[in-house]
């Protein structure tokens, strides 16, 4: 007779059956966004929300931003012919908005009114240094607005800059563990300017200092392709077309989603955000969508 092993998920100091960990309530909103007649998603690779709670999804078609207000109805779209290939997208602690394009090799910083403020990297022109990306993945910015750019597909690094685009330094190398990267795909920097990582196809969470110092790493969630870290210091992560709830010593505090392209399920998570009141947000590559999955309270 065979027997159905349940899988097991490790913790910092701890083994727990996946069974075992807490299931979030959340429930899809199966009505959110309101698209305009006639429009539909590409695949979407990136959602992000502003303090006023309005979302942005990025994604790989005509209109590539478009932005709703917080009933999800349409309020504008823009970028037509600018982003060859969508990767992520962030709203900072000013209000600036940052569009990362792996195709196009650059990360572009918007100001609120989605005007162009910088260009990082060259359009067009991979390659490496501190004036070029190839592959860029993500970005994550202080609350002083020094960011870090995760360039994975190809340099295999973390770059950090000043809040008006010097380049100051980079970290990492091909490889697995402690700074080695096979595709550094998500990052996020925490109050204390901790930076984490998330080593998509070596399936890990990476935390550096604000130097590139190495802490530690986790490899207890599976392969994270991108997170979003609330204003009290819990980080969610996409990993395996669920998102998991961990407060910052890495412990696993929830999880919910489940695989598959009916309305409430997971199809390719590939970036996600979290609102201030909580709703957790998917874009979702293969989905060809965006989801809102609200907290039942």
């Amino acid at each position: 007779m065979l027997r159905c092993l349940v899988p097991l998920i490790l913790l910092p100091g701890l083994v727990l059956a996946q069974s075992d960990i807490p299931k979030l309530d959340y429930q899809v909103d199966p009505d959110w966004p309101q698209l305009p007649a006639g429009w539909i998603l590409g695949e979407t690779a990136a959602v992000t929300v502003d303090a006023r709670e309005h979302v942005y999804i990025f994604h790989r078609g005509p209109h590539p931003i478009i932005e709703f207000d917080p009933m999800g109805r349409f309020v504008r779209s823009w970028g037509d012919g600018s982003f060859p290939r969508a990767h992520g997208i962030r709203v900072d602690p000013e209000g600036n908005m940052w569009a990362i394009d792996a195709g196009a090799h650059v990360v572009v910083k918007m100001n609120a009114q989605g005007r162009v403020q910088m260009v990082l990297g060259r359009f067009g022109q991979p390659g490496e240094g501190p004036d070029r990306f190839d592959g860029p993945t993500d970005v994550a910015v202080t609350p002083g607005g020094e960011f870090y750019v995760s360039d994975g597909y190809g340099n295999k690094r973390i770059a950090k800059f000043t809040r008006d685009g010097r380049f100051l330094f980079e970290w990492g190398r091909p490889g697995s563990g402690e700074g080695g990267f096979a595709l550094p795909h998500g990052i996020a920097v925490d109050k204390q300017g901790r930076v984490y990582v998330a080593d998509r196809e070596n399936r890990l969470i990476q935390i550096f200092d604000g130097d590139g110092k190495f802490i530690q790493q986790w490899d207890h969630v599976g392969a994270a392709s991108g997170f979003a870290l609330t204003a009290d210091e819990f980080l969610f992560v996409a990993a395996g077309n669920r998102i998991f709830k961990l407060n910052l010593e890495g412990k696993i505090l929830g999880v919910f989603g489940k695989p598959g392209k009916a309305v409430g399920e997971m199809a390719g998570v590939h970036h996600l955000a979290v609102s201030p009141s909580g709703d957790v947000y998917t874009a979702e590559l293969a989905g060809w969508r965006a989801q809102r999955f609200v907290p039942q309270r």
